[in-house]
């Protein structure tokens, strides 16, 4: 299977992002990818709640996942969006970060909610609350494809080993990390914890990036880490993206979780823990 990561510079402007994802999709595809990922927020990158409410939509009526949609169906590509910022069901009142995996139909296979929320202070000029506008999500989520279960999550959740561990013993061979890593995290953190969950599981670890300055029209820029990274499942770095936009492929040999997990069988090893002494 051939993967196509993402690297991509989402503005707050849905439709402008629409037009630079199709055409970068139509890329993928054509240097052979069968399986293309976005990085999380691909369809609009924003500081602003009451911009977010502007433009953001139900996922039944966004058009950018509609577009999407209907380029994966027309490529004959297997496509995660990393996620998209949707307006939630009635009652909840704040939006839901939601990764989700389109098949090469354009029908939806599987949704995910970020479960864990990025609320911490980096240090004195940045400050995340997400909790303040996205509802975590309460379940972990396992897809089915032509080339192994694919294991989806969000960016945050990179710091919560259980996770990945609960979706490689449930068959993931695939996990996926779609990101809009903080820069002031990124240099010390995204890579040691791509490669850590990647030697926990076994598992091929996929993160496309956001990256660079992020023009708003209204509200703060936000700035990204960029370093879209592919991690076999020894925990080697196949792809490091650097932090320009663009499209990177890499080849996946489903037989190296085979022989990682029959080399270090880990995820056999499990020990219940009844009391610390």
């Amino acid at each position: 299977m051939r993967a196509a990561l993402l690297q991509l510079t989402s503005s707050d402007d849905p439709a402008a992002n629409l037009v630079t994802v199709r055409a970068m999709l139509r890329e993928a595809a054509g240097q052979g990818a069968g399986f293309v990922l976005t990085p999380e927020v691909s369809n609009c990158v924003s500081m602003d709640r009451a911009r977010q409410t502007a433009v953001l939509r139900p996922e039944a009526e966004d058009a950018f996942i509609a577009g999407c949609r209907e380029e994966a169906a027309a490529l004959g590509i297997w496509l995660l969006l990393g996620s998209v910022a949707v307006k939630s069901d009635p009652p909840e009142p704040r939006f839901a970060n939601r990764s989700l995996l389109i098949a090469p139909d354009g029908g939806i296979v599987a949704r995910y909610d970020k479960m864990h929320m990025f609320d911490v202070q980096v240090c004195e000029t940045e400050t995340y609350r997400e909790s303040a506008g996205f509802a975590p999500g309460d379940r972990a989520v396992l897809a089915q494809t032509p080339f192994g279960a694919v294991g989806l999550t969000v960016c945050y959740d990179l710091r919560f080993a259980y996770l990945y561990r609960a979706l490689a013993q449930a068959g993931a061979v695939v996990l996926t990390v779609p990101s809009a890593f903080s820069p002031g995290t990124g240099p010390d953190h995204w890579q040691p914890l791509l490669q850590a969950r990647a030697i926990e599981t076994g598992c091929y670890v996929l993160a496309p990036a956001q990256t660079g300055s992020h023009a708003a029209q209204a509200g703060r820029t936000r700035r990204t880490y960029g370093h879209s990274m592919a991690i076999d499942p020894w925990g080697r770095v196949l792809l490091d993206a650097g932090t320009e936009p663009g499209v990177f492929c890499l080849d996946l040999d489903p037989g190296a979780v085979t022989e990682a997990r029959r080399r270090l069988p880990s995820l056999t090893h499990d020990r219940v823990v009844r009391g610390l002494a």
